[in-house]
């Protein structure tokens, strides 16, 4: 699953001021990308590709987006049968959605239903995780020089810029 970009960003900084690891590679990720690395690889995630210098709160995500899309992307091009689903096509047609990946899970559609009932439940409740916890945390300002420096890294990584159509290769449809 992966979403728009800024409103990934946002949820991604929400969640570096909640987790321990991604808190600490935030604050000394400014000072090298090293740093960013060590704390990283410390914390027993994946950091291989991740020597870089954290220049503003929303640094982090453009390279955990990037990462993970490009493993995705990665892996369709190395024949696996995977597909991706866009959040906001899961929030907007929920019911829609589930039948497709349903469908292509070859399980009942007829559990459509019980899974929209499902994604209404915050199954992250009770853990630094959840939306009660994550939604104190205050956004950050995307000012222009921010955007600026994320659509530059977005494009070293040939992804969308920031306002662009986002729809990644093999997401399910649903027309």
């Amino acid at each position: 699953m992966y979403r728009e970009f800024v409103a990934f960003a946002k949820s991604v900084h929400r969640l570096s001021k909640t987790i321990p690891a991604l808190l600490l590679a935030n604050l000394l990720g400014r000072f090298s990308g090293q740093m960013t690395k060590m704390i990283m690889d410390c914390s027993g995630l994946r950091a291989s590709d991740l020597c870089v210098r954290l220049d503003n709160d929303l640094s982090f995500s453009v390279f955990d987006y990037a990462l993970n899309t490009s493993a995705y992307l990665d892996a369709r091009r190395r024949g696996f049968d995977i597909s991706a689903v866009r959040y906001e096509d899961l929030v907007a047609r929920p019911l829609d959605v589930c039948r497709v990946i349903l469908e292509f899970c070859r399980l009942p559609v007829s559990l459509a239903e019980l899974a929209v009932e499902a994604l209404d439940r915050d199954s992250q409740r009770n853990t630094v995780f959840a939306k009660s916890f994550t939604g104190r945390v205050k956004d950050p300002v995307l000012t222009p020089e921010k955007k600026a420096y994320l659509n530059e890294q977005l494009n070293k990584y040939g992804l969308p810029l920031i306002g662009e159509p986002n729809v990644l290769e093999g997401t399910f449809s649903c027309s």
